[in-house]
């Protein structure tokens, strides 16, 4: 299904992937339009599903969250992802569940405060998920970079 969005729209998700908190006074102002016109359109936007949700990028420090980790997992029954993918995503520390095609099935972005913790989440989480066969873990020793702001296309 691909969306229809034409030179606003594009500008309007560029303002606001920038910036999620910009008013609608301020995005009005830089596109020289209605303030009631660009709310109308945000609207639209919500409700064809082409603004998902609006975030706060916290610094994962800042809560002690300081290892990240990326978890390869393979399963046994082909077929049974969605299951696994709805309970790997209940998992707190999760924070992306991608199903892959390759030798795994599984992979899994995690943060937690240390390796003892990350251990702990596996054994008592990961592990107790039926039909894991086994993980293979990478921790991260530093980001260089990481963001989830798409490329917005220019026409």
């Amino acid at each position: 299904m691909t969306i229809e969005l034409d030179d606003i729209d594009l500008r309007i998700l560029e303002l606001m992937q920038a910036n999620a908190r910009i008013s609608n006074a301020d995005l009005a102002r830089e596109l020289s339009m209605a303030p009631s016109a660009v709310l109308e359109r945000v609207k639209k936007l919500e409700q064809k599903k082409v603004i998902l949700q609006y975030n706060t990028a916290i610094n994962p420090a800042a809560l002690n969250q300081k290892l990240l980790a990326f978890i390869f997992i393979k399963t046994k029954e082909i077929g049974s992802d969605s299951a696994i993918a709805a309970q790997l995503s209940k998992v707190p520390e999760v924070q992306e569940v991608h199903i892959i095609a390759g030798e795994d099935c599984f992979l899994v972005k995690v943060r937690t405060e240390d390796s003892a913790s990350l251990m702990a989440m596996m054994r008592k989480s990961i592990k107790r998920i039926p039909n894991v066969l086994s993980t293979k873990t990478t921790i991260v020793l530093e980001t260089v970079k990481e963001q989830q702001q798409l490329v917005i296309p220019k026409t």
